[in-house]
């Protein structure tokens, strides 16, 4: 009931994966005739609207609940000689622009992540098992034995966070220049995007950074997505086939808690380790976007590409030494530590809540 209720969404969802899906069928292809025939008769299977509607709910408040903390971290970045840490950059903001400047950008992340959410976690979960079929394919073709291990979760991962990169780019753009720039003060999202298609043009609004965002998006998707995976069938596999070590705790664990609760732990802490690593391997590209997007410097219109983005952020410590000089890729990341780290926590919690009440098993348990 839950599903039909948004017939129209679950169809450009499902067409938008349908057509992503054909570039795995290829890879199929490759390997085997006969994979890609398999494959293909398994695509209408595995796309199921039920993950876009859960990655784009979950998505869309976590990063919602944390914007405060995103308009702080922003800040930070474009400006560090007067942002220097997370606290007194919070009270700075406050004082001189009231409490109400910590949601500039609410509306562009709800809408941004909310539809960019619904892509990465739909894409994800539905190419991990076309991924594994092609590498399986491919491995007999190669007479080589053994999985593929987590290599089908990568590319899916990559796949899902280059797509979503493109619905986030005019979106992410606009939050930046909100939270950065004074013309666009107390405008909303239309308004800021209208103000952007007249100061670049289209093409320019809808690619510009394109670069930025995917260094950014593509770690970020990997760290967060794959990780979440490995440890919650790691955790999950401790419990349901114990070693000799473990077994004891397992039957412990099963006796005395419920599976429900069990589930919801396991969800907790696999979010808690996604979130270390997917901060921390998309902390250079976050600040690479900010770089990118961030106005009052000259003609806004004129941006500037990823190699040039990086040698400006490169170029400002580079007297002190390398060592240092890299520190600037990590600007900002005591405030992305706790901003990411609730938002994939929140958020990958909520997913895995969001899928059972669908009626999709928690992650790792299958």
């Amino acid at each position: 009931p839950i599903i039909t209720q948004e017939p129209y969404l679950t169809n450009i969802f499902s067409s938008m994966a349908r057509g992503y899906l054909r570039l795995l069928l290829a890879i199929a292809a490759v390997a085997s005739p006969a994979s890609a025939v398999s494959a293909s008769g398994a695509a209408g299977g595995v796309i199921d609207p039920r993950f876009f509607i859960a990655g784009g709910t979950c998505a869309a408040i976590s990063h919602g609940i944390t914007t405060p903390i995103d308009v702080v971290k922003t800040r930070m970045q474009s400006n560090p000689d007067k942002y220097k840490s997370l606290l007194p950059a919070t009270a700075t903001i406050i004082k001189e622009e009231g409490a109400q400047a910590l949601t500039k950008g609410l509306v562009p992340t709800l809408v941004g992540y909310g539809i960019e959410g619904a892509l990465k976690f739909g894409i994800y979960e539905v190419s991990k098992p076309l991924a594994v079929l092609a590498f399986q394919r491919l491995s007999n073709k190669l007479n080589r034995s053994g999985g593929a291990g987590p290599l089908p979760f990568f590319f899916a991962s990559i796949m899902a966070g280059a797509v979503a990169s493109l619905v986030l780019v005019p979106m992410e753009s606009t939050r930046i220049r909100m939270v950065t720039d004074a013309s666009f003060e107390g405008i909303g999202l239309l308004r800021g995007l209208g103000k952007l298609v007249d100061e670049a043009g289209l093409l320019q609004t809808l690619t510009v950074g394109l670069g930025a965002m995917l260094a950014k998006q593509v770690p970020y998707t990997f760290g967060k997505q794959v990780s979440f995976d490995v440890v919650a069938k790691f955790l999950y596999g401790i419990l349901n086939n114990p070693s000799q070590s473990t077994a004891s705790f397992a039957e412990t664990v099963s006796k005395s808690v419920s599976p429900e609760f069990i589930k919801w732990t396991v969800s907790v802490l696999s979010a808690m380790v996604a979130s270390v690593m997917a901060c921390l391997m998309s902390q250079p590209g976050d600040v690479i976007l900010t770089e990118t997007y961030k106005g009052g410097e000259g003609d806004a219109t004129k941006k500037r590409g990823l190699a040039e983005v990086s040698s400006t952020i490169f170029a400002r410590n580079s007297d002190d030494g390398v060592a240092l000089a890299l520190t600037g890729f990590f600007t900002g990341l005591q405030a992305r530590f706790v901003h990411v780290g609730m938002i994939i926590t929140s958020q990958l919690v909520i997913y895995d809540l969001v899928k059972q009440l669908l009626g999709l098993p928690a992650t790792g348990s299958h």
